[in-house]
Formats: C-alpha cells, sequence, structure tokens
C-alpha cells in the first residue's frame, strides 16, 4: 500500500522535474516515470495541446494498437466521458473512465469502440491547465488482469496536474529561447528528429513551402494531397507504424472538426505547432463540398502559421497579462512608445514600466530581442543568410 509519505515524496520529485530546463518530450518521459511509481499502468497516451484551441500536438504514447491510430483519435475525439476539455469545466483534473461514465464504460465510444477489444478496464484521464491555457493532456490505461484505478490514485494524479501544467508551460517557453539563439541551427533540437533537421536544410531559403492541403475521409483516411504536403509532412512529427507519414496533428486536428460537428465540444478545429529552427506550422480542418458521392470530405490546411497567431501563443507560453499581449502586439506592428500610450490609453512612462515586466518575463534586455524571440525572425534572417546551415 502506498503511504502518504510516498505521495508527498513523488509531487515533491515531480515539482523538481517540472522546474528543471527538460524539453518537453523528456520532462514527459520522466513525470511518467514517478508516476507510475505510485500509479502503475500498463499504456498511456500523452499529446500536448495548443493552449487555445485544446488541440493535441506532438503526441507520446505506447498503445497496444497502432494500426488503429486514426478511429483511436477519432473516438478519443467524440468521446464526451472523460475527455479532457470536459475536465477543464469540473471542479478536478482527474477521472476515471469507470466514474466518468457512472460505472458503464459502455457509455464510452472510445472503450465499445476499441479499447474494450484489447481488454483495456480503465482510463485514468487527466488535463495539465492553468490560467494562460490548455497544455496537454493524459490517459493511462489498465489492463484487464490488474484493478480499476482507485480514488486515492486519482486524487495523485488530480493534485500532480497543476505542477505538471506549469512545468508543459515552461518547456514550451524554453524551447523559443533555445531556438532564438545563435548558432541553434547547428545544434540538434532534443525534441527534433534528424530526418526533420535535414528536410529544413533542403528547403530554399526563401523560406516555408506553400499552403498545404489534405483531403480525408470519414474514417480519417487520406484520400488526396495537394503537391507541397510532402514537404509539410516531412517537417512534422512522424506517426507510429504503420502511419509513419501521417503526422497525428492532421488526425487530431480532424478529429477536433468532427467533435465540433457533433457538439461534444466547440474548440476551433486548428492547433499551432512548433517545427524546428525557431519556425511554427497551423494546421486548420473544415469540410469540403459535398463531392459526387454524396459526402462532404474533410480538408485539413498546413502552412506557415502567422505572427498574429504566433504572438498569441507565445503570450501563453511566457504568462503574459493581457495588457501585456496588448502591448506586445501593437509592438509587433511597429507602433513607437508614444503611439502604444495613446492606443492603450495609459502614459509613456507606463508603456516603459510594462515593456520592463515584459522583458523580465521573457528573459530578454530590449524590445528588437523581444519581437526576434516573439516571431522567431533572428532563426529566420539567419537561415536566410546560411540556407545550408
Amino acid at each position: 500500500m502506498t503511504t502518504s509519505w510516498a505521495v508527498s515524496r513523488s509531487l515533491e520529485r515531480i515539482a523538481l522535474l517540472c522546474g528543471s530546463s527538460l524539453e518537453d518530450h523528456e520532462l514527459r518521459a520522466e513525470v511518467l516515470s514517478e508516476l507510475g511509481s505510485i500509479v502503475p499502468f500498463t499504456w498511456f497516451a500523452w499529446p500536448l495541446t495548443d493552449p487555445e484551441t485544446c488541440t493535441g500536438v506532438s503526441p507520446m504514447a505506447r498503445i497496444p494498437c497502432p494500426q488503429e491510430l486514426p478511429a483511436l483519435i477519432r473516438l478519443k475525439y467524440v468521446t464526451s466521458p472523460g475527455r479532457w476539455t470536459s475536465l477543464l469545466a469540473g471542479a478536478e483534473p482527474a477521472v476515471t473512465l469507470q466514474t466518468a461514465t457512472g460505472g458503464d464504460p459502455d457509455r464510452s465510444p472510445l472503450w465499445s469502440g476499441i479499447l474494450r477489444r484489447y481488454d483495456v478496464a480503465d482510463v485514468l484521464s487527466t488535463v495539465f491547465a492553468d490560467s494562460h491555457g490548455c497544455w496537454g493532456w493524459l490517459d493511462l490505461w489498465r489492463s484487464a488482469d490488474e484493478r480499476l484505478f482507485t480514488d486515492l490514485e486519482t486524487k495523485h494524479l488530480a493534485a500532480a496536474a497543476p505542477i505538471v501544467a506549469a512545468g508543459l508551460r515552461g518547456s514550451r517557453a524554453a524551447r523559443m529561447r533555445r531556438d532564438s539563439q545563435p548558432g541553434r541551427e547547428d545544434q540538434e533540437h532534443p525534441d527534433d528528429s534528424d530526418h526533420r533537421l535535414a528536410h529544413h536544410r533542403r528547403l530554399p531559403a526563401s523560406g516555408l513551402p506553400q499552403q498545404a492541403v489534405l483531403t480525408l475521409d470519414a474514417g480519417l483516411a487520406i484520400t488526396g494531397r495537394s503537391a507541397s504536403a510532402a514537404d509539410w509532412l516531412a517537417l512534422l512529427q512522424p506517426g507510429p507504424r504503420p502511419y509513419e507519414a501521417v503526422p497525428a496533428e492532421v488526425f487530431n486536428v480532424a478529429a477536433q472538426l468532427l467533435a465540433r460537428e457533433a457538439g461534444v465540444d466547440s474548440h476551433a478545429a486548428s492547433a499551432r505547432v512548433p517545427i524546428g529552427l525557431g519556425q511554427w506550422a497551423v494546421l486548420r480542418s473544415f469540410r469540403m463540398d459535398v463531392g459526387r458521392g454524396g459526402e462532404a470530405p474533410l480538408a485539413v490546411t498546413i502552412q506557415e502559421c502567422p505572427a498574429a497567431e504566433r504572438l498569441e501563443v507565445f503570450a501563453r507560453c511566457f504568462g503574459l497579462t493581457p495588457r501585456q499581449r496588448s502591448l506586445l502586439g501593437l509592438a509587433a506592428g511597429g507602433l513607437d512608445t508614444a503611439a502604444l500610450a495613446a492606443a492603450l490609453g495609459i502614459s509613456p512612462y507606463t508603456v516603459q514600466d510594462q515593456f520592463k515586466a515584459v522583458f523580465a518575463a521573457c528573459g530578454v534586455r530590449s524590445r528588437n530581442a523581444l519581437l526576434a524571440l516573439a516571431l522567431g525572425t533572428s532563426a529566420s534572417a539567419r537561415r536566410r543568410e546560411n540556407p545550408s546551415s
């Protein structure tokens, strides 16, 4: 039986991990190892999320059914009991499948559609969120030959959730800092694969490819793609076999659209994703016009993340206040101190004080450095100057 001392020590170790400089993949691996010492599990799925839309990106997982990945993601998104966005609105950030379904797992399309066939008896779901956004969610699965998750185990995940949320947000901010450092393009990012960096170097110095479009059927099978899709897909995290060529982010944004259409969730079907060397992509999903077969296919677009959207996620990662976010956005538009003061209805001295607070939060000393960090312009400029890097 796990003692209260062991639980307390586990939370302390998780706090130390989340306060460290680990990148998000390594951080999740270490936290999972620590969680497993108190809450044993057989399988897991842990994606990060776009902090505003809550749509999954950059997943980590160990599952018994990678060959059913599109169906697994689709059912996860259209299942209400235990959904991470439902937990955001609830009293606690963690719940078990048994509790969420009132002891009737058949109420979960995810369980009845897939998990039951793989002898999954219970799922412990947790969301990691703070006042700045949603940073990820975690599902722990137990097989039928194990006991169900207990209330004490659920409470442990709930207690760890805000600590992990702060760690995940901090790791996103740390990655932005790393990407902006001179010479980082000559180093391998801890969470970037060799193929992604190699593909970056093959891209023209003029920038990222034009927008890509992929079409998918109701089962999330890809039915078509534009010529630029290959370049974009190579810049995203590859999926597990047999879906190495299809990043999970494509399935996630499409599944979020299905969740919206089913009335399960109202967040936008889009996600912003870092793709290395200081650059970001944005994926969106929508319905195309009805085709000859009478069914309107799903579409997913991938393109370079617009500056305004990148600034929005940057502000969330660094924990900026609403006033500081407005200041950053206006500064990115080229306004000087006097114009910023007039636009915000504050004095020039207050503008300077606000900038000092933003500089401290972001670890920079000037407006130029702040905007280069927020927009990734320093890394992009270095790449144009030295495209072979």
